[in-house]
């Protein structure tokens, strides 16, 4: 069985881990986008500049020409390759030597073709490392003539940005182990607490309900904790009112048995006086009665303690239980030649 705390900290282990990969992921692609845009930005720029140095001093002469004529003042300052394209899609020059086949999936090169300056990312036949080419249309005498297009291999920013990654993984690898710790911490600050109650409620279960929860606080469990010593003083309060109602029940119960013993004694003796004979049994009736309605009572105990019986509190007329009590003692003062008196008043009470 899986304790709370296990659960809590596997609960908050998965959210920190959950948060922590999908920042790190929306981190490493925006360090990718920046690096991307920036190099795309670049070629943009320099393309800029090389089709408006072509267009100044080199519109005269057709864009076959210039090459063959090996014209390369407006781009040779760009440190990227340089490829010229003519409009029917012909590689003219590559500033590498390399010339190879366009592909549709160029999409920069057929943007440009369109009159849009454009960027693709993709593989080239002649390199391994991912490049990203930027093309653009040259325009003579709002005629489009050729394309422009540059391309820089990705090996350096790649590396940049796996060095980047690396550097935030492992960050957030350490942010994972001390989110484990801190959560370790806390669950055992809020387990600890569910462990001294627990401890209280197995030695209330074993009978002890003289010990206490000691946690005091105002969150549930210092609740928690309140009702369990509430419960197991209520659970106390009703022993004793057990015990109490035992033992008043007893002594009850002594006094008719007492009483009826008493006159059974007595009336063995043959007696004359009828009128005394009839008042023995009358009492030995009555403490009957008595002991059977004690009976009940005790069969209604249960309900009392349940809270199922209200108690109804009545007067009682003290003269009269006087002399009844003085009535059902006397055979045995007599017998054990006790003096038994009982004075009354002349008003009842």
């Amino acid at each position: 069985m899986h304790s709370i705390k296990h659960r809590m900290v596997i609960s908050f282990m998965f959210i920190i881990i959950i948060t922590v990969i999908i920042l790190e992921f929306f981190l490493i692609h925006g360090i990718r986008q920046s690096y991307y845009g920036s190099l795309r930005d670049s070629l943009f720029s320099q393309l800029q500049t090389a089709t408006d140095l072509y267009v100044r001093y080199f519109a005269d002469a057709t864009l076959a020409e210039n090459v063959l004529n090996n014209v390369d003042t407006f781009w040779k300052q760009i440190p990227a390759q340089v490829e010229i394209i003519d409009m029917q899609g012909q590689v003219l020059m590559n500033s590498r030597g390399t010339i190879t086949d366009l592909t549709p999936e160029m999409e920069d090169v057929t943007a440009a073709l369109a009159g849009r300056t454009a960027s693709w990312v993709g593989q080239v036949p002649y390199d391994n490392e991912k490049i990203m080419a930027a093309s653009a249309p040259i325009m003579v005498d709002n005629e489009q003539i050729g394309v422009l297009r540059l391309l820089a291999s990705l090996r350096e920013v790649n590396h940049e940005i796996r060095v980047n990654a690396y550097r935030y993984l492992s960050f957030g690898g350490l942010v994972v182990i001390i989110s484990g710790l801190v959560s370790l911490i806390l669950a055992n600050t809020l387990t600890e607490p569910l462990k001294q109650v627990t401890k209280a409620a197995e030695a209330m279960a074993a009978g002890n309900f003289q010990v206490k929860s000691a946690y005091r606080s105002r969150d549930e469990i210092g609740k928690l904790s309140e009702t369990l010593n509430y419960l197991a003083g209520e659970i106390v309060k009703k022993e004793e009112l057990k015990n109490d109602f035992i033992s008043s029940v007893s002594h009850e119960l002594r006094t008719p048995l007492t009483s009826i013993k008493g006159w059974a004694i007595t009336l063995k003796e043959d007696y004359e006086n009828k009128t005394f004979l009839q008042g023995g049994l009358n009492i030995i009736e009555k403490e009957c009665d008595r002991l059977t309605e004690m009976v009940t009572e005790l069969l209604d105990f249960s309900r009392f303690v349940s809270g199922k019986i209200t108690l109804k509190k009545e007067k009682v007329e003290i003269t009269a239980l006087l002399a009844q009590l003085k009535m059902q003692l006397a055979p045995r003062a007599a017998r054990e030649k006790i003096e038994f008196q009982v004075l009354l008043p002349e008003t009842p009470l």
